[in-house]
C-alpha cells in the first residue's frame, strides 16, 4: 500500500519504520529531514513537504503533537488538498475533533477523501514495540480497510473503534487525562505517607493489596520508584497540552472540570520548575520535595513483609 507518514518524532519515528518493514511503500516527512535518516536507509521515500508527501498516497498518516501543527500540515501545508479523491487520512496524534471536523470541511468533504482520528497509547516503548493501544474513531467500513496497518502497529487486542468521527480523540484525550490524575493522586499519597513515617515499600505493597490498588501504581511508576526514570520520551510541554484540551472541552460540553483543572495546575507548575523537556512524570518530584525525599524502593525491595 501507498503510505504517507508526516511527523518522526519519539513516537512517529517507531511507526514508520514498522510500516517499511511490512513491506509497504512509505513516502515520510518532518520539518527534521535527519529525522527520516533511518527510514529512508531501510527504503523509504522522502519528501520534500506535506503536500508532496500526500500526494501519490492510498493512506496519508498524520502523527503530530498539537492540534494546530495537524491544522498546518493539512490546511496551509497543502496535504489535504494533495491528496487524491478516495484516499483515507488517518490522524494518529492526540487532537480533537474540531481541528479535523476543520479539515473535512474545508478540504476534503468535497473531494471524497476519508478519514479517521487514531490516537494511541503506550508512550514510546509501545511504539518501538509495536504493541499501541489504538483507539479509532470513523466508519466501520474505513476501519475495517485500516484495520491491517494499525495491527502493524499495535496489540490487536487493544486496537479499539470507538464510535464516529471524533470518538477516538475523545476517548485518548480522557484516558490522558484519567492517567494524570493517577499520577497526582499517588504522588499525594506517597509523599504523605513516607512524611508521616510510612516505609515507601511497604505503603505501596498495602496499597497494591487494597481495593485502592491501579494499574499505575503497580506498573506506570516503577520507573520513577526504581531508577528514578521520569520518562522523557514525553515532554511536560506535551502533557499540559493534552490536559489543557483535555479540560477544554469538558468546557465546550458544559462539564464542570474542577479536579481536571487542578491537576492541569499541578503539572503546568511542574513545568514552570523543571521546564518544558522534562518527563511526563515530573510533577512527582514536586511532592518529592513536599516530602523531603525521593520516592525510590531499595535494590532489592521485600514487598512481602505485608
Amino acid at each position: 500500500m501507498e503510505i504517507g507518514f508526516i511527523g518522526l518524532g519519539n513516537m512517529g519515528r517507531h511507526m514508520a519504520r514498522h510500516l517499511v518493514h511490512a513491506g509497504h511503500e512509505v513516502t515520510v516527512h518532518d520539518l527534521r529531514p535527519e529525522a527520516a535518516d533511518e527510514h529512508l536507509a531501510l527504503g523509504a521515500r522522502w519528501a520534500a513537504d506535506a503536500a508532496a508527501c500526500a500526494a501519490s498516497a492510498e493512506v496519508l498518516i498524520t502523527m503530530l503533537p498539537t492540534p494546530r501543527t495537524v491544522e498546518s500540515v493539512m490546511l496551509a501545508g497543502g496535504a489535504a488538498a494533495a491528496l487524491p479523491a478516495g484516499a483515507l487520512w488517518i490522524d494518529m496524534s492526540t487532537s480533537t475533533p474540531a481541528v479535523a471536523q476543520q479539515v473535512a470541511e474545508d478540504v476534503l468533504d468535497c473531494r471524497g477523501v476519508r478519514r479517521l482520528d487514531a490516537p494511541v497509547s503506550g508512550m514510546a516503548r509501545g511504539a518501538e514495540a509495536g504493541t499501541l493501544q489504538i483507539f479509532v474513531g470513523g466508519s466501520a467500513t474505513d476501519f475495517g480497510y485500516a484495520l491491517p496497518i494499525f495491527e502493524v502497529l499495535g496489540d490487536r487486542e487493544r486496537i479499539l473503534h470507538v464510535g464516529g468521527a471524533g470518538h477516538g480523540y475523545v476517548v485518548k484525550l480522557m484516558i490522558n487525562l484519567l492517567w494524570f490524575c493517577h499520577l497526582v493522586a499517588t504522588s499525594e499519597v506517597l509523599a504523605m505517607g513516607v512524611k508521616a513515617g510510612a516505609d515507601l515499600g511497604v505503603l505501596r505493597a498495602a496499597l497494591l493489596a487494597s481495593p485502592a490498588a491501579s494499574h499505575f501504581l503497580e506498573n506506570d511508576v516503577l520507573p520513577v520508584l526504581t531508577t528514578g526514570d521520569y520518562d522523557e520520551s514525553f515532554a511536560m510541554a506535551l502533557a499540559c497540552k493534552d490536559l489543557g484540551l483535555a479540560v477544554d472541552l469538558g468546557r465546550e460540553v458544559g462539564m464542570a472540570t474542577e479536579l481536571s483543572a487542578l491537576v492541569e495546575q499541578i503539572y503546568r507548575r511542574a513545568k514552570a520548575a523543571y521546564g518544558d523537556l522534562a518527563g511526563e512524570m515530573t510533577p512527582i518530584r514536586l511532592y518529592e520535595t513536599l516530602a523531603g525525599r525521593e520516592f525510590r524502593l531499595p535494590a532489592t525491595p521485600t514487598l512481602s513483609a505485608v
